[in-house]
């Protein structure tokens, strides 16, 4: 039985959770909300997440919010994934890194340049500095090998993997190759396949 109860809408940030749930292999439980009906205002998920927003995850009496924590709580949570290198590793301080700099750095400064955000007069108060001062520091962090960690996938490439799909899906991203090339080994994870067939079969049902 499933002790992780998922918070989703396919057209959310909550497809780097699903990603995730999928490589993990724990079984959960899926809640759809729809957004056009508001559901992610109700009395009962707001119980869940204060600020309205999927993705959530209850695991056992446990709620995550965050795209990236959630990724950061399961990897640890579901050891036999292999899916973050232990605590005592010095590899886990890269983990931490990049993880963290994707939701930190990479996500802000896309979100930015997509909305045209004009540039504000001191770039170095806001945590990602500039939009091209990312972009140089990722395209580093997925050229030198395969994966973040080189050839190991991690968590970390589930969630700095989904920003990098995303940006490009919307253009938000240059399409440098070392881009497009490790966009295209995430998406080649059987895992990625199954949650993104799995979430064009909810986008028709949340259509119908």
């Amino acid at each position: 039985m499933a002790d992780i109860t998922f918070f989703h809408n396919p057209q959310s940030r909550a497809r780097i959770v699903h990603w995730m749930l999928e490589e993990v292999g724990a079984p959960y439980k899926t809640q759809l909300l729809r957004l056009d009906r508001a559901e992610h205002k109700t009395p009962e998920f707001l119980a869940v997440n204060p600020i309205g927003k999927v993705p959530a995850i209850k695991h056992g009496d446990t709620v995550i919010t965050e795209a990236a924590a959630i990724c950061a709580y399961l990897a640890d949570a579901f050891p036999a994934a292999n899916l973050a290198p232990p605590t005592n590793s010095p590899e886990r301080g890269t983990y931490y890194r990049w993880m963290f700099f994707g939701a930190g750095c990479v996500e802000p400064a896309i979100v930015d340049h997509m909305f045209k955000r004009p540039q504000v007069d001191r770039p170095g108060a806001l945590g990602y500095g500039s939009y091209a001062d990312t972009l140089n520091a990722l395209e580093k962090a997925v050229s030198t090998h395969p994966f973040i960690l080189g050839d190991r996938f991690s968590a970390a490439d589930v969630y700095v993997g989904s920003q990098i799909g995303w940006g490009l899906m919307t253009k938000t991203l240059e399409p440098r190759k070392a881009f497009t090339d490790y966009a295209g080994r995430c998406a080649a994870r059987p895992a990625f396949q199954r949650a993104a067939a799995q979430d064009e079969k909810y986008m028709k049902e949340l259509q119908s």
